[in-house]
């Protein structure tokens, strides 16, 4: 380094600090920078000793990089001195601009503090301006500030040591090192930012390959899932239009993809089953409903939605897992019919007579105020439009849901008023346990199920047709007066009494018919009782020779 009185300033020493600089801003990564800095110090302003001191997150300082002597480097480099330690030395000593000089004279009070630091040996100083081995100088390093203004946050400190001429330096050395500080932090500054960008982009990388994977298995579990899935749109003008689907929903419904783009799931789905896609919500609904096949058949299928997002702020969309369930509701079906109709027969049983005479009759509270729900109305569960259950409580609503029940009447007296009503036709079979005695119970199975059959055929559509037991049948049929059933019981009784054919015989069986009539305030078990006690009547009434011949 150049005395101060020198009168100019060294072109080679001008171009060695030239070439420090531009080694500090190309190196490629931030401890190359640290270390160029510090290498800087040495090779082009002329001390024998520097340290770079790091400001950490935390805001203590550590070591970074030291140059000029291996055994000091070995000693200090990664220690750390707190900030308190560093802010007390910033503010002691001599203001050089915006160096700080601390001789040795003052220096002496930093000996057992936390900074790490060297010491060097030498003599004692024979001049004013010479070096002192305990003399210490420090270039804080800061982030660029506002022009004119205060300087910006503090990145770190340079420590020097040592002057190779010996002398402290002057007005031209205290300038370069000065300036040396201020070009190091925007190295710094510079070499940080790269870093973290270069780890930004790595970490984005990764997402990108993480989140490509990603799609990938989605993609793959979505194609190749065994089960339907597909991708809508959510809201909109184009709420619920197919996007995409896989292979095992074409499958499913015989349909192409490129045909199930131009459909939403209400366009396909059975219309008894609209309102049931229409109450499923759209995050996380299930549904048990048919959709519409190709070919103009209905699959049944479990249907679960679920709404995902393209990006954290992008489109929303719905997937939706389709599952064939068609087996399964199937075999519930046939649990449900075996459990409601009879097994020999295929007829309603009796309890699914019971329930269906049930549905409609009623009971008509003997005081406004004595119901609390539909239970005691009607004798009955009661249901509303969705098969769930509601509470019933004793208020206008009460009785407006009660005045719109459709009360079953029944007609009066013995003469057809023409009155129409709910006739309960019992059918008991005359001279059918002869047929069990002499050809066995095959033969008599055989002769129910053909009863049944005729019975079945000569009722009219909406009619029910059930076996109560053993040889016993009873018809409900709606609408009709007293004339009505009367020729309905001839009609079915003259079909009944026609020769059944089992394994090569002729047989014949008769029957006795009693007719009832179902009005709201009786309850099921009444109205048949009181159709059998009829029946019985018209079979006593009637010589035992002519029964089976009708």
């Amino acid at each position: 380094m150049e005395t101060e009185s020198e009168p100019y300033v060294r072109l080679t020493t001008l171009r060695r600090l030239h070439q420090v600089m531009a080694d500090m801003n190309t190196a490629r990564s931030l401890a190359d920078t640290l270390q160029t800095v510090a290498d800087g110090v040495v090779n082009g302003l002329g001390y024998e000793l520097a340290c770079v001191n790091l400001v950490r997150p935390d805001g203590d300082l550590v070591v970074a990089a030291f140059a000029g002597n291996p055994a000091a480097e070995a000693l200090i480099t990664g220690r750390v001195g707190s900030r308190d330690s560093w802010e007390r030395r910033l503010v002691m000593g001599e203001r050089w601009g915006d160096l700080v000089f601390i001789p040795h004279t003052e220096g002496w009070v930093l000996d057992d503090d936390d900074v790490p630091q060297w010491y060097t040996d030498g003599p004692a100083p024979r001049f004013d301006d010479e070096w002192h081995p305990s003399d210490r100088l420090f270039a804080p390093m800061y982030t660029p500030g506002v022009p004119g203004g205060s300087p910006g946050e503090l990145i770190g400190v340079l420590s020097v040591d040592r002057p190779r001429n010996g002398r402290r330096p002057g007005e031209w050395g205290r300038e370069a090192l000065q300036m040396y500080a201020f070009q190091a932090a925007i190295a710094i500054s510079n070499a940080r930012l790269r870093s973290n960008m270069q780890r930004a982009l790595v970490r984005l990388e990764r997402e990108q390959q993480a989140l490509r994977a990603s799609e990938e298995s989605f993609r793959q579990a979505f194609e190749y899932a065994p089960s339907g899935m597909a991708i809508a749109e959510l809201g909109g003008d184009q709420h619920g239009r197919i996007l995409r689907t896989n292979d095992a929903l074409c499958r499913l419904l015989g349909r192409p993809a490129s045909a199930m783009r131009r459909y939403s799931f209400s366009d396909l789905v059975h219309p008894e089953d609209i309102g049931t896609l229409l109450r499923t919500s759209a995050e996380g609904g299930r549904a048990e409903l048919r959709l519409g096949r190709r070919d103009g058949t209905y699959v049944w299928v479990s249907l679960r939605n679920s709404v995902v997002a393209d990006a954290a702020d992008g489109p929303r969309f719905l997937l939706t897992h389709v599952e064939d369930i068609e087996e399964r509701k199937r075999r519930e079906l046939q649990l449900a019919h075996r459990a409601s109709h009879d097994s020999l027969t295929g007829l309603p049983n009796s309890a699914e007579l019971r329930s269906r005479l049930s549905s409609r009759l009623c009971r008509r509270p003997a005081q406004p105020d004595a119901p609390a729900s539909l239970d005691a109305v009607y004798g009955h569960p009661a249901y509303d439009s969705s098969g769930h259950g509601f509470d019933f409580r004793p208020d206008a609503e009460h009785y407006d849901a009660y005045d719109h029940h459709v009360h079953t009447i029944a007609p009066e007296g013995e003469r057809d008023d023409g009155t129409k009503g709910l006739a309960v036709l019992f059918c008991d079979l005359d001279g059918f346990k002869s047929i069990n005695d002499r050809f066995g119970h095959n033969a008599g199975d055989a002769v129910l199920i053909e009863v049944a059959r005729r019975l079945t055929r000569g009722v009219r559509d909406g009619d029910t047709v059930a076996r109560l037991g053993g040889d016993e049948f009873v018809v409900l049929a709606d609408g009709l007066g007293r004339a009505d059933a009367q020729d309905l019981a001839v009609r079915l009784r003259n079909e009944i009494i026609q020769p059944i054919r089992v394994d090569g015989r002729a047989m014949r069986v008769g029957a006795s018919f009693g007719i009832g009539w179902a009005h709201c305030g009786m309850t099921a078990d009444e109205v048949l009782k009181s159709a059998d006690e009829r029946m019985y009547v018209e079979k006593r009434s009637r010589p035992k020779q002519h029964r089976r011949a009708g």
